[in-house]
């Protein structure tokens, strides 16, 4: 069991080794940074463009400044830090203020150039399997991590002014991503023209909306936000589980993104004070216990095999238990043995986590959104929880 004040120092390290470097990183698919590759003709392959991808994401060795890649501050990431340093107000740790206010201009900054509207992408270029996104192209799920960053530096106190920007990204969901056809219902992702439903992404948007709709009073994007959730929750699977998402090519299911699937669910039954989704709440998180993790508290990042053991998966999975323990009494102990892997295995004294442990091979790399901002939130989780470490 890891006391209070070792998870405390851990914490802590992280937050300086994070801060130290201006909150800045790589990331795992920011292949597409790389000036050099730009300046080849591959760099107008779609092929080329998703093995440079595949290549880096992958490889145990991190050769990006080979490559011309440079560290990068991330939008979400940035929400993630200011989520942290919101709820560290909020406890009572008034040295969070002044970077929570500095990563919130930055964050700000850092909005979509040319949107109109206040919402935010990723800061590299991407390959999806047909289309090259952007870099900084607006999409939901940078957009709700950040809204939601904003919101959390409000409520704890550290400005009105956060608060607008957070009202212009829901809007951006309500208005420019939701979208129906016959009886699906769904926001856009991660391009604002798809129209294939993805379950996170509907979830997601949802739970920021409904948090908006109790923040400021205005109930008027409850609606998509409940149709979108509703059609969603009507996908689940038997067994309680959720694809990603409903093209032919989304069939899978991964610790995170159900994580993200539960951890909205929940709350928008608590903004709307609505019993609607426990249902499928329930549903889901047996499934998630029962599929995610093995028995010395390795997350496992899809449901039927344990490679890769992925710093998402576990971040994702000590939020996921500490909020729903309440649930089913298996949590805590779960969320107490991911910890304890995570810290044994991922743990670097350098004051980062490492990426991924394959089948023989820990890869060490540190990825600054990927890695220690999640890791930062899911730590902070654990450590506001009674009985967890």
């Amino acid at each position: 069991m890891t006391s209070d004040a070792r998870l405390e120092e851990i914490v802590t390290r992280l937050e300086a080794y994070c801060r130290s470097r201006d909150w800045a990183g790589y990331d795992p698919y920011d292949a597409l940074n790389s000036g050099r590759f730009a300046r080849t003709p591959l760099a107008r392959s779609r092929l080329a463009r998703l093995a440079l991808t595949q290549l880096l994401k992958r490889s145990p060795v991190n050769f990006r400044a080979l490559l011309g890649i440079a560290p990068h501050q991330n939008p979400k990431a940035l929400g993630l830090f200011l989520s942290f340093y919101g709820r560290r107000v909020v406890a009572g740790d008034g040295g969070a203020a002044a970077p929570a206010r500095a990563v919130a201009a930055r964050l700000l900054e850092l909005r979509s150039p040319g949107a109109g509207c206040w919402c935010w992408g990723y800061s590299f270029p991407w390959q999806m399997r047909t289309r090259l996104v952007p870099r900084f192209a607006p999409n939901l799920v940078c957009t709700t991590f950040a809204a939601h960053g904003l919101l959390d530096a409000y409520e704890g106190g550290l400005g009105d002014e956060w608060l607008a920007p957070a009202v212009g990204a829901g809007e951006y969901l309500a208005r420019g991503l939701f979208w129906e056809d016959g009886q699906r219902a769904a926001f856009a992702y991660p391009l604002p023209d798809i129209r294939v439903p993805i379950h996170n992404a509907n979830f997601l948007g949802a739970a920021l909306l409904c948090r908006l709709a109790r923040t400021t009073g205005d109930g008027g994007v409850v609606e998509p936000a409940l149709r979108a959730a509703r059609w969603s929750a009507a996908r689940q699977r038997e067994d309680g589980s959720w694809p990603y998402g409903e093209g032919p090519a989304q069939q899978w299911m991964d610790n995170f993104h159900t994580g993200f699937n539960l951890c909205a669910l929940e709350s928008i039954g608590r903004d709307l004070g609505t019993r609607e989704f426990e249902p499928a709440l329930r549903k889901g998180f047996q499934f998630y216990l029962d599929h995610f993790f093995t028995p010395d508290g390795a997350p496992r990042y899809f449901h039927d095999r344990t490679y890769p053991i992925d710093i998402h998966s576990v971040a994702q999975s000590l939020i996921t238990l500490t909020s729903l323990r309440a649930l089913d009494e298996r949590a805590a102990a779960v969320a107490r043995s991911v910890l304890a892997w995570a810290l044994a295995n991922m743990w670097d004294e350098r004051g980062f986590f490492y990426y991924r442990r394959l089948r023989g091979l820990t890869v060490r790399t540190s990825y600054m959104r990927w890695s220690q901002a999640w890791m930062l939130i899911g730590l902070a989780t654990v450590l506001s929880a009674e009985g967890i470490h």
